[in-house]
């Protein structure tokens, strides 16, 4: 992220030479108020806004981590679930050849 050249030191501690025919210093004052107002919001929201940054990507990446597993769990219950259904249709057929062969 690319720093700021003013801060809000910098524009409150800036003094302009006065020339003859220079601008009037309660004008440029007032201006630099508000600039300094502004720059002090604009400063307040970009750490609220890094700050939520780091929050929600620390939450994403909790977030992979639990899917993963998730995915990993399902994974080993469905090739479980699989060998646990084949079995059963083995069984049966056994049962059946067995059954039928008694008759």
């Amino acid at each position: 992220m690319e720093k700021t050249k003013l801060s809000v030191k910098t524009i409150y501690e800036k003094e302009f030479k006065i020339d003859f025919k220079g601008y009037v210093a309660a004008d440029v004052d007032a201006f630099l108020d508000a600039v300094l107002e502004d720059y002090q919001i604009f400063s307040e929201n970009i750490e609220e806004l890094s700050a939520k940054i780091v929050k929600l990507e620390n939450e994403l990446t909790n977030e992979k981590n639990k899917n993963r597993e998730l995915e990993g769990a399902s994974t080993a219950f469905k090739s479980n679930d699989y060998n646990s259904l084949d079995l059963l249709k083995r069984v049966s057929r056994l049962e059946e050849a067995v059954f039928n062969k008694n008759k």
